[in-house]
């Protein structure tokens, strides 16, 4: 089953609320980014995000943090894929000790979890029978 992964650091452009915390929107960015990833590798299509079934925002994420956002196609129907989306910090911000400290974690936090379908129309799918191992 394929999976796609991607890290980035949360800058200070992210941080929405006070104390540097970065607003949960930006997982699901993150996870919509993956998404589409997966639909290229898939379909050779970008498709299109229809919904989430349900989001679960599990440990607050900081200005500085990196996040690492992981997904993967769990169900293919004719023109729908069912996806399952992870991020997880994975070094942290240390402003504490100086303002440039971070650590890297020995075992990442999850910070949210969710699942959502996305949607490539039939004519646009470039890939036939593919099929979820």
């Amino acid at each position: 089953m394929e999976t796609c992964v991607i890290r980035l650091r949360m800058s200070q452009a992210d941080a929405h609320y006070g104390g540097n915390l970065v607003d949960g929107a930006k997982m699901l960015q993150l996870f919509g980014d993956v998404a589409t990833e997966l639909l290229i590798r898939n379909d050779g299509d970008e498709g299109l995000f229809a919904g989430y079934d349900s989001t679960q925002f599990l440990a607050p994420v900081y200005a500085g943090d990196y996040i690492e956002a992981c997904g993967r196609i769990v169900k293919i129907g004719n023109s729908s894929r069912r996806m399952e989306f992870e991020a997880r910090k994975v070094i942290v911000s240390k402003p504490e000790i100086s303002d440039s400290a971070a650590e890297i974690l020995e075992e990442p936090i999850v910070v949210c979890r969710a699942v959502g379908t996305c949607v490539v129309p039939k004519e646009k799918q470039r890939f036939k029978n593919k099929q979820i191992a």
